[in-house]
């Protein structure tokens, strides 16, 4: 999610340094991404998915959308998920 990068310093060392990075907002870009992320996901050599989000609502959206796109892509990824408090600390 695109608000994680501002709430937890070490953003960038940890999740983006070495990584393909994909940023979006369900709420404010008002669209369902699972269909991009399938195509995404599907016609790419991916192997490992780390998902950043908030603990507020409109990132469990991200969430379900990602898992979505995994579970339709016909590729056995691993996904983790990173989420973020208000805080800026990892909760799980």
């Amino acid at each position: 999610a695109d608000c994680t990068a501002y709430a937890y310093a070490a953003f960038h060392e940890r999740f983006i340094k070495g990584h393909i990075t994909l940023v979006g907002c369900p709420k404010l870009d008002g669209e369902d991404y699972s269909q991009k992320l399938r195509a995404i996901l599907h016609e790419n050599d991916i192997r490992s998915v780390t998902l950043t989000r908030m603990r507020v609502p409109c990132c469990g959206a991200l969430e379900r959308m990602l898992r979505a796109a995994l579970e339709d892509c016909g590729r056995d990824i691993p996904l983790k998920v990173a989420v973020i408090d208000m805080n800026g600390d990892i909760m799980a």
